[in-house]
């Protein structure tokens, strides 16, 4: 669980027959949900860290849905209750969990299993090619106390 403000989690069940396996990521009638902008996929590579990000309007959606990641939340709003407060993630295969980020978290993951990590985020807004609402910071910024233990051949951005 959480401790940063906003943040909301909800672990997720796979419905399983002998068929396969469904699993809702994210409804309409759930309190996590708060407007509907797109739908994406993104990929990490063993190893590999995407971080970080911020958003002054955005909420995001993150549900890996193959491979393990590493989220971290970096709660950076001076307003915030939690503010400075660090929070992180082992989700994914065998842990499916909706982790819902609110306006001004910085967040970022690491993909954490030895095949590529594949996160859904199901964002309130759409991207805006022209103006994107996106701040972005270096993995390895001073502007947050986390280290996310790189080795040397590894790439992230």
């Amino acid at each position: 669980m959480s401790g940063i403000a906003g943040v909301r989690e909800r672990e997720l069940e796979p419905i399983v027959d002998e068929r396969g396996w469904l699993m809702e990521i994210l409804r309409s009638d759930w309190p996590e949900f708060e407007a509907f902008g797109q739908v994406y996929l993104t990929t990490a590579r063993p190893g590999v860290v995407k971080a970080w990000h911020e958003h002054e309007a955005q909420r995001d959606n993150f549900v890996p849905v193959s491979g393990r990641i590493k989220l971290v939340l970096a709660d950076t709003r001076p307003d915030s209750p939690t503010e400075g407060e660090i929070a992180e993630y082992f989700i994914g295969e065998r842990n499916f969990r909706l982790v819902s980020i609110p306006p001004g978290v910085t967040h970022g993951f690491k993909c954490i299993s030895d095949d590529e990590a594949m996160v859904v985020n199901v964002p309130t807004t759409t991207y805006d090619y022209e103006d994107p609402d996106e701040i972005r910071y270096d993995p390895d910024t001073d502007e947050i106390d986390y280290d996310w233990v790189l080795p040397d051949d590894r790439v992230h951005g």
